[in-house]
């Protein structure tokens, strides 16, 4: 990406650079390269009540990365309103006026399970009940089949706080962009295919959203344009290349990861991965 495209398209907005980088601890593994995240992060994932629940804190070690909400320069061609998913970078986006933009960590389906094309949403949902769909307990019963009458909406309930419904044509697509009971699978490719945010994330999302709303889905093609170039870590998460030493971005760039694939999570609340940082 020439560094034109890469400005022009996407850029940290200066008040939120600074207040994400004036009290980092620098505390980074090598190959996940995790972060601690700032006070000013934590401060936004803290414990919160809400329709009779309490949603913990999210764990320091989950807010690394690109997983942490910020506002972002947008200069893309998306109209404010719009909500953006790239799930190739593991990012939504919220457009707003002015070029800006609200950006998410996000969960995505596995491998051949994610959303594809456009949508709008046409209903939304506080503390969703959640039930399998058929396709989902035929390709894994043993996961699925217990749960086959769906479960109410609380804290163990894998669609969250909050659940945006995804129409197509008029149709319900099935998909929904939905909080989680896990905050381990943010960032990771570990869903049977919905688009899943942090508690706090998707509450502040749902607040912004109307029905109507327009979603795109990127492709690969524009995601490539629009993102750095990114690579899956040893964690599972997506980082820039760039961000890696100039040996291992040389064997990354020849196709040759220097680490094991991460293998995706699966189940209702999916495995809980160990956080990369401590609390």
């Amino acid at each position: 990406m020439t560094e034109f495209t890469r400005r022009s398209f996407l850029a940290l907005a200066p008040g939120a650079a600074l207040a994400a980088c004036s009290a980092q601890t620098v505390e980074m593994n090598e190959v996940t390269m995790a972060r601690r995240p700032s006070p000013a992060v934590l401060a936004r994932y803290g414990a919160l009540d809400d329709g009779g629940f309490t949603i913990p804190a999210v764990n320091p070690g989950y807010l690394t990365g690109q997983n942490s909400r910020i506002e972002v320069y947008y200069y893309g061609p998306d109209r404010p309103g719009t909500i953006v998913v790239d799930p190739f970078a593991r990012l939504l986006y919220y457009i707003e006026d002015g070029g800006r933009a609200i950006r998410y960590g996000i969960a995505v389906g596995r491998e051949g399970y994610g959303f594809r094309g456009n949508a709008t949403v046409r209903r939304k949902a506080e503390w969703p009940r959640w039930t399998p769909t058929r396709n989902m307990i035929r390709r894994e019963p043993e996961v699925y089949g217990p749960v086959a009458a769906g479960l109410p909406g609380g804290l163990e309930n894998p669609l969250g706080a909050r659940a945006l419904y995804l129409y197509r044509g008029g149709r319900d697509t099935m998909y929904r962009i939905h909080g989680t009971n896990n905050a381990s699978t943010i960032g990771r490719a570990t869903s049977a295919g919905c688009v899943r945010l942090f508690n706090q994330d998707i509450i502040d999302l749902y607040d912004r959203v109307q029905p109507g709303t327009y979603v795109h889905v990127r492709s690969r093609e524009e995601s490539m344009v629009a993102e750095d170039p990114m690579v899956e870590n040893a964690a599972g998460l997506m980082v820039p290349i760039a961000t890696f030493p100039r040996d291992v971005q040389e064997q990354i760039q020849a196709g040759n990861i220097p680490w094991p694939p991460f293998q995706p999570m699966r189940g209702i609340g999916a495995e809980t991965v160990p956080p990369l940082v401590g609390a």
